[in-house]
């Protein structure tokens, strides 16, 4: 499993638009991912393997859900239906640990070797002729010539100077742009003028409500879609004008339910993290809350949230254990971090303690432990080395033991 979870290129390396086209298929198999989640996954695969992935987003999704792990899986030979059922379970999730495990643990890549600077004649320009060194000329051999004619100096020519060099490149590499003006008049840019949202209160606005309602899944979306067309009564559209609309219309029932589903929807796909349910919905942390109250869903919430600490606390799986240690947001906004990690490092103090005393490294028993456990290596190594499991009990074995005596 390992080998296939290996990065071939680092996340800004893969090309915008095959990132694009992935994030587009996983939100039509119904499970929407972060552009960072979408160019971790794409990572794991080489530049030769783009046009398959086009190839396979340019169709319609085989099974539901698919995140961009679960194409990769896909890409890599596995049936649509199986990785559909390892989205279910959050095999993905604990894949998209082990490629950050990995990529933690490479060794970083030498320096380039500096630059010998070298002491060579530079090559002529073209269009310059090399200027060639003239001969010294010899004097003519005379029989009567005498030695004090032989050892006197010999006069020489002084070579042709070069033509001096066209100063017309660097003029115009020294040219800089001038800033241009911002564009006005006839080029100006105006945003289209806005209506009164009165408009919206007479019948022909309720066909027009009607249509926006259906196609945005909460009112806040609703309020950022109308506010570009209509105007407010002192400025901007509000909330409160839109709501007062929506009433007068009877469109705020089916709102609210649209709301209702949406948002039950999203914490159970998301397992309770209210940030990534307002992250999908484009939604703050405030506005989230005001519209569970509005929407009068604020028990049904928390007792899904209960549900999942639940399940978070109460798993059997070590594997699925190691991997929520790494999610610490996830655990943060769940509010059972401290719980979580008292509680694994108590059971990670059970699995250490018969297999700390035959063992040198913490390699070696994070080896150990995974191979008796089932549990990636990499992440009960992390796990020791977060919880400072092995030190702990080294250090309660070094006060439990005898002082030698000399």
């Amino acid at each position: 499993m390992n080998s296939h979870w290996q990065r071939q290129r680092q996340p800004d390396d893969v090309p915008t638009p095959v990132a694009v086209a992935v994030s587009d298929y996983c939100r039509r198999a119904k499970a929407p991912a972060t552009p960072t989640e979408v160019r971790e996954a794409l990572a794991l695969l080489s530049e030769a393997d783009d046009f398959r992935v086009r190839t396979l987003t340019d169709t319609e999704p085989a099974a539901t859900p698919l995140g961009p792990f679960a194409v990769v899986d896909v890409l890599k030979g596995t049936a649509p239906a199986l990785a559909a059922a390892r989205q279910g379970c959050g095999f993905y999730e604990v894949v998209q640990e082990l490629a950050r495990v990995h990529e933690e643990k490479r060794p970083p890549a030498p320096p380039p070797a500096p630059e010998v600077p070298t002491f060579a004649t530079p090559a002529p320009r073209a269009g310059v002729p090399a200027p060639v060194p003239a001969k010294p000329e010899q004097a003519p051999k005379s029989r009567g010539e005498t030695v004090q004619a032989r050892i006197a100096p010999r006069k020489r020519t002084a070579p042709e100077a070069a033509p001096p060099e066209s100063e017309e490149f660097e003029e115009t590499s020294a040219f800089l742009k001038r800033d241009l003006p911002k564009p006005r008049g006839r080029f100006t840019r105006l945003d289209a003028p806005k209506t009164s949202y009165q408009e919206l209160t007479r019948s022909s606005g309720k066909d027009v409500l009607e249509a926006a309602v259906g196609s945005h899944e909460h009112r806040f979306a609703l309020l950022q879609s109308l506010a570009q067309q209509y105007n407010g009564s002192r400025g901007d559209l509000t909330l409160g004008e839109l709501e007062g609309v929506m009433r007068a219309h009877g469109l705020m029932e089916a709102m609210e339910k649209r709301e209702h589903t949406a948002i039950l929807s999203a914490f159970t796909e998301h397992r309770g993290a209210s940030g990534r349910v307002g992250w999908a919905l484009g939604l703050s942390p405030s506005e989230l809350r005001q519209l569970e109250a509005k929407a009068g869903i604020s028990r049904e919430v928390e007792e899904l949230r209960e549900r999942f600490r639940r399940e978070a606390l109460t798993a059997r799986n070590l594997t699925q254990k190691l991997d929520l240690l790494g999610r610490e947001k996830y655990l943060v906004d769940l509010g059972i971090k401290k719980r979580f990690t008292d509680m694994l490092r108590r059971e990670l103090d059970v699995l250490v303690r018969d297999e700390l005393p035959g063992v040198k490294t913490l390699s070696e028993l994070a080896d150990v432990v995974a191979r008796k456990h089932g549990a990636p290596s990499e992440l009960v190594l992390r796990a020791l080395e977060r919880l400072g499991v092995a030190e702990g009990l080294r250090k309660r074995d070094s006060e439990h033991s005898p002082h030698s005596t000399s």
